[in-house]
């Protein structure tokens, strides 16, 4: 099961806090098929990639109750929380940093501390998408509701496309060869080059 976080709405479709819904939409039409139909408080879509069949999750929850989507559809299907990928956009990493981990603290993500709590663990798998810091003097919250600069957005939409990768990757190879191909420190934005495809950071 592959989740991506987000705020439902017109209001929030092109915000930083979307950034996994974009994502997961982005894997939609790699397996060619829509998000279209709604149970458990979600958008969701079946199909296949590279043979392994996925479910692909919106949560239509606001970004705080997101545990409320990924609870009903794990205790439905049974899905062993390690076999569930969580996307979301990340404040401590720099604009389209990637990275790749198992469990972990939530870190102050909303959508990730309300699944922690409805799954009653925090074993799902995470791939955090950096938005980078607000400038200085510019409340958080403003930053990560607002949309992307214009400036950034060429930036962000190769971000989505590597993060994509990154989860099928996951589905393909697994968790150590993501994170070892993802989890590339970098030591400034400007230090990132392209190589073979990928953003080595």
């Amino acid at each position: 099961m592959v989740v991506g976080l987000g705020n439902p709405g017109a209001e929030y479709e092109s915000s930083r806090h979307n950034v996994g819904f974009l994502v997961v939409e982005a894997l939609a039409g790699r397996a060619g098929i829509v998000l279209t139909r709604r149970r458990y408080y979600s958008l969701f879509a079946r199909g296949r990639l590279h043979g392994e069949e996925i479910l692909l999750v919106k949560p239509l929850t606001f970004m705080n109750e997101s545990g409320s989507a990924v609870s009903a559809w794990q205790q439905a299907l049974g899905f062993e929380p390690a076999r569930i990928i969580v996307i979301h956009d990340d404040l401590d990493l720099f604009a389209s940093q990637l990275r790749i981990k198992a469990g972990g603290g939530h870190g102050g993500h909303k959508g990730v501390r309300s699944i922690v709590q409805a799954l009653g663990c925090a074993d799902f798998l995470r791939v955090r998408v950096g938005i980078g810091r607000p400038s200085q003097g510019r409340d958080p919250v403003e930053h990560v509701l607002g949309p992307f600069e214009e400036e950034e957005r060429d930036e962000m939409n190769a971000a989505v496309r590597r993060a994509a990768d990154a989860v099928e990757v996951l589905l393909q190879e697994g968790l150590a060869a993501a994170m070892n191909r993802y989890n590339v420190r970098a030591t400034h934005p400007q230090s990132r080059t392209e190589h073979e495809g990928e953003v080595m950071e």
